[in-house]
């Protein structure tokens, strides 16, 4: 999914007083042929969320029958896909086999390791008729000790992944442990990953991480007097207690976890070695990595931009 360039306020530099908010990314939007990208990360006031190095808010988009999203196979390396559903349903394939659809609420988790090829296309039945889509796709960097394991693909449906109540407001734990709860999703390092739906007026204590990020998805809410509507990514502070209160009924998505260092990016390459990534960037172009057994009829070319 294609670049595109993000905005950012630092909300305690703008007489809004130190709310627990250290910055704002507004990220743009982007048509990407019939479907909408909203890209946070990474830009120019964030890189990394802890292990988070990018966070892509997909749609809500509609689709007519016969058309729909339709990824051709892209190589990554060296991290992890994450990719979660509101609505809709795509079917991942992958060069280690896996032929996986995910439905609202299901998780996917492909750990690319030392390289992996995959696309991501709906199947004609779900073409066949008008549909639409509204999730996310977030990376994972992986710890340098895990860069180079095995590639994997792991599938997590919706009853796997705790849901529960706190003081009234719906939450999900989709990675980590927030609330007293654990997801089953594998992770390699600390990681915080949960999604609550709050009514207007609603309000939610945030677990604590090393590093976090609250998206509003739909909605707005508010920390202290600052007031932080939909399609917004905070960067909240890590050492203070932030609560957060719906100004109106609001879905919010909080990432975090422990920050694992730099990461070098170019496309879809991700590693904590420069040279990792150009080695990975010139198999692509020699067209050196797996195929994907079941969709290896056609894929992306190298665009030769960096980022």
């Amino acid at each position: 999914m294609s670049n595109q360039s993000t905005t950012t306020d630092s909300p305690c530099d703008i007489e809004t007083g130190c709310t627990g908010v250290e910055q704002l990314i507004h990220p743009k939007d982007q048509d990407l042929g019939g479907f909408t990208v909203r890209r946070s990360l990474p830009s120019r006031g964030a890189r990394r969320i802890g292990p988070w190095v990018f966070f892509d808010h997909i749609g809500p988009a509609d689709f007519p029958a016969g058309d729909g999203v339709n990824v051709l196979p892209h190589p990554h390396i060296n991290m992890a896909t994450v990719t979660y559903l509101f609505d809709g349903e795509m079917l991942h394939q992958d060069s280690v086999g896996s032929v996986q659809s995910i439905r609202p609420g299901d998780l996917n988790l492909m750990v690319a390791g030392s390289g992996i090829v995959h696309s991501e296309r709906q199947s004609a039945e779900v073409k066949s008729q008008p549909h639409s889509i509204h999730g996310f796709q977030l990376w994972l960097a992986l710890p340098a000790e895990d860069e180079e394991t095995e590639p994997a693909f792991y599938h997590y449906n919706s009853a796997q992944i705790p849901s529960l109540e706190v003081v009234g407001v719906n939450v999900r734990v989709l990675m980590g442990t927030a609330y007293g709860v654990t997801s089953p999703v594998k992770t390699f390092s600390s990681t915080l990953y949960i999604e609550a739906k709050l009514k207007a007026g609603q309000s939610l204590a945030l677990p604590h991480a090393a590093m976090r990020g609250l998206y509003v998805v739909s909605g707005a809410i508010s920390i202290q007097d600052l007031s932080i509507g939909q399609h917004r990514l905070a960067i909240l502070s890590d050492d203070q207690q932030i609560v957060i209160r719906a100004e109106h009924d609001s879905q919010v998505v909080l990432i975090g976890g422990d920050d694992i260092g730099h990461r070098y990016m170019d496309w879809n390459f991700v590693s904590s070695r420069i040279e990792r990534v150009k080695q990975a960037r010139q198999q692509w172009i020699d067209q050196q990595f797996a195929k994907i057994p079941s969709d290896n009829q056609g894929y992306i070319p190298y665009p030769n931009i960096q980022r």
